[in-house]
């Protein structure tokens, strides 16, 4: 089998025609056993994608899975790898596949998913994570080591000093002859860890096709990056939508991609021309990017219950309780604007919206020189706690020098 192709046909069959020990990495995103038709139209509405995830009973869906995972171990070199994406559905029943065909000697990771989406889930916890199981084919397995930057509440002058461990197994700082405190090596970060904050793709995210289940790109790229190098074969017996092949061509890897769906394999050849791969602004700049609000906003936000809003020039937060079934807005005075300045922001952030109540939190004084705001205003105004303790005391004050 060519490699750089995706192929149409039943992943068991086309596997086998995949010479043995020849694979660097497998991918598998099956079908999670949801059962459940799943279905998406792409965004212009012009192709509606659909796949069947429903089976006659378990053991039907643990034989297919199973049948795979063995031309899967069939194919993989020595020091190969394979990395199984699930949900909550059938992930233990899957992690005893893997323990089964693989050994349980080789298990080398659970990968935590985590993302962040809406839902109106009615009843139980918000499913906000997947998990991908990471097996080795052997114990000399390809690993390349991935280091992330310190946290910012980390302590970087203590972990550059050396550490030693008493007789009594207590870790303490090495010093030297002098009393001094021993230095350590460089140190590149933190290793990767087993939770990946990874965010879902955006509804508006050029990557997107409107195909059910798509993982970004930037996922399939992590997972690359540390089972792989540059000119090693992945093979993804589920390719969907391709996009494991569009992270191995972007990262210079040879790929193979299976599935069997016309519809699907169309698409992802299309992607594979196109190569469109959305980078995420979170983890380029960081969620400290997309805070901008002061600790004082925040801390007054909370004291009447509202739910911060970043990024917003005209809106600071929304009540947590709804007034006449529409949301509550709110708006902080902020240092530079006089109050008919913020009341123009709000409004101008509230129009067409509908809303039935709207909060400005004044936090200083009229100026005597504020302009007129032109426009009629139902804002219900409050004065901060800080702005009423400033009027307080500057009575009392007037009282005490009368």
């Amino acid at each position: 089998m060519k490699a750089n192709e995706i192929y149409i046909g039943n992943c068991i069959d086309r596997l086998k025609e995949i010479a043995e020990n020849s694979v660097d990495l497998v991918y598998m995103d099956p079908p999670f056993f949801t059962q459940k038709r799943h279905s998406l139209i792409t965004r212009d509405e012009s192709k509606k994608y659909e796949f069947k995830d429903s089976w006659d009973s378990l053991n039907d869906y643990l034989l297919m899975i199973e049948s795979c995972l063995n031309e899967c171990k069939r194919i993989l070199k020595s020091t190969g790898s394979i990395f199984l994406h699930c949900d909550k559905a059938a992930s233990h029943h899957l992690r005893a596949s893997l323990d089964k065909t693989f050994n349980l000697k080789n298990f080398q990771s659970e990968i935590i998913w985590s993302y962040k989406r809406w839902s109106n889930s009615k009843k139980g916890l918000l499913n906000a994570h997947q998990t991908i199981y990471f097996y080795s084919k052997s114990n000399d397995f390809k690993f390349n080591t991935i280091y992330k930057a310190y946290a910012a509440t980390t302590n970087v002058d203590q972990i550059l000093q050396e550490r030693e461990r008493t007789k009594n197994g207590r870790s303490i700082y090495k010093k030297d002859e002098n009393g001094n405190v021993v230095l350590g090596k460089e140190k590149k970060g933190v290793p990767l860890s087993d939770i990946w904050e990874i965010p879902y793709l955006n509804p508006k995210a050029k990557e997107r096709v409107g195909y059910p289940t798509q993982k970004p790109v930037l996922l399939l790229q992590q997972i690359l990056e540390i089972s792989t190098d540059e000119g090693d074969l992945i093979v993804d017996p589920f390719s969907g939508s391709g996009t494991t092949c569009i992270a191995a061509k972007s990262m210079n890897r040879n790929f193979i991609g299976i599935d069997v769906s016309k519809d699907a394999v169309k698409l992802a050849r299309r992607r594979l021309q196109d190569m469109i791969i959305t980078q995420s602004a979170l983890l380029q700049n960081g969620e400290e990017d997309y805070t901008v609000k002061s600790e004082e906003e925040l801390a007054l936000l909370k004291s009447i219950g509202a739910i911060p809003v970043q990024r917003n020039n005209g809106i600071d937060g929304f009540l947590k309780q709804h007034f006449e079934g529409k949301p509550v807005p709110v708006k902080i005075q902020s240092v530079h604007e006089s109050i008919n300045d913020a009341k123009e922001k709000l409004e101008r952030s509230c129009h067409k919206k509908g809303y039935k109540l709207k909060i400005l939190i004044q936090t200083k004084e009229n100026s005597g020189n504020d302009r007129l705001f032109e426009y009629s205003s139902d804002i219900q105004i409050i004065k901060s706690p800080k702005l009423l303790s400033n009027e307080l005391r500057n009575k009392i004050i007037t009282v005490n020098n009368g």
